[in-house]
């Protein structure tokens, strides 16, 4: 990477990864958990997950670029912590617990690469990719933000 484009561009690709992987990772989160509001929480993040992904499509087609994901370790290993966690709890409060925080630490993940290639978006002049991650980016504080309130509830209440 020589330039903020090239930045913009490889960061652009990380997600697109990442956000592929959740995809295939979820329904696996959601099948190991029993509470009906984080399987609900999970459901919808899945659904809107996979809008995501059209918008990326967007965000790719709207700067000139075909849309395609570069590796991203980091989420690999969120997603092996989220697997990890599967496999160990087995008292369901504490199983409950463990896979809100692995799936707030992939929002907080998301939640920075977002707001990164947003602001890398606005200074490059990409207008539309500048809305579409903003718009990408609220969803992921807004998941993050129900994640929070499943944990205050849940484990306030077991």
């Amino acid at each position: 990477m020589k330039t903020l484009a090239d930045a913009f561009h490889h960061t652009l690709q990380d997600v697109y990864f990442a956000e592929h992987a959740i995809t295939r990772a979820l329904p696996k989160v959601i099948s190991g958990v029993s509470s009906k509001d984080l399987k609900d929480a999970l459901k919808a993040h899945l659904s809107e997950t996979r809008a995501q992904i059209k918008m990326l499509d967007r965000v790719f087609t709207s700067i000139g670029e075909k849309a395609s994901g570069e590796k991203c370790e980091a989420i690999e290993g969120l997603i092996r912590e989220c697997d990890g966690i599967l496999a160990e709890a087995t008292g369901k409060q504490a199983r409950h617990a463990a896979v809100i925080g692995a799936c707030q630490a992939i929002e907080h993940y998301e939640i920075a690469r977002y707001g990164t290639l947003r602001e890398w978006a606005k200074a490059l002049g990409h207008d539309e990719a500048h809305g579409l991650l903003s718009s990408i980016l609220d969803q992921e504080k807004k998941a993050n933000h129900s994640l929070t309130h499943l944990a205050v509830t849940s484990i306030n209440q077991a």
